[in-house]
């Protein structure tokens, strides 16, 4: 397994020590900085995902697999999704797993009068305000290619994903119940992949 980058052993280490957040704009790209941390130390992906019942299972699997697990946040695994990778930690080991594809997770987490910052979401800990709710959501590019244009319900963590084609940049709309909120998204490889800024009005 490749050797975890700066940035992104800063952020599994982040992830790590806030347990109950989602990993903020600062832990993005361009901002990461390399944190210390000698007590945690990195194993191999399966190890981690063993622990969680989770062995043999794809990226796109785990990812699946935690966001909708219906248990109270935090969960055991804090897990980042990134651009083509999730960082895994468990608070004493961290691993980065492969998203393999040419697809691009991005979860929303709608909401009334309560939310967070967020950038990266995190599966074992980022929770949003409305959870088992039914909401419309269309995620159309700029080009007007319609992605996706369906009912859903949010998981037990207040979010709800979606699989879009990486590198394309669009907007998010949701509806529920007469209300309306609409943000921006990119898949690129500088992108959120939580979005939490959708206020429902």
């Amino acid at each position: 397994m490749p050797r975890l980058r700066p940035a992104l052993l800063a952020a599994v280490c982040s992830a790590s020590l806030t347990l109950a957040a989602c990993s903020a704009p600062e832990a993005g790209p361009a901002t990461s900085q390399a944190l210390s941390s000698p007590s945690v130390a990195t194993v191999d992906a399966a190890t981690l995902l063993a622990a969680q019942g989770l062995e043999g299972r794809s990226g796109r699997e785990v990812v699946e697999a935690l966001d909708q697990l219906d248990a109270a946040r935090p969960l055991p695994l804090a897990a980042s999704v990134r651009y083509d990778e999730v960082l895994l930690s468990d608070g004493a080991s961290q691993a980065a797993l492969p998203l393999e594809g040419d697809e691009f997770y991005l979860s929303l987490a709608p909401y009334v009068t309560r939310t967070h910052e967020c950038y990266f979401h995190n599966l074992g800990t980022c929770r949003g305000e409305l959870a088992g709710e039914q909401v419309h959501v269309t995620i159309t590019t700029d080009d007007g290619d319609i992605l996706v244009d369906e009912d859903a319900t949010t998981y037990a963590n207040g979010f709800v994903g979606f699989w879009i084609p990486k590198d394309v940049a669009g907007t998010v709309v949701v509806t529920k119940d007469g209300q309306r909120a609409e943000t921006r998204f990119s898949s690129d490889p500088e992108g959120p992949t939580c979005l939490t800024t959708l206020q429902l009005a």
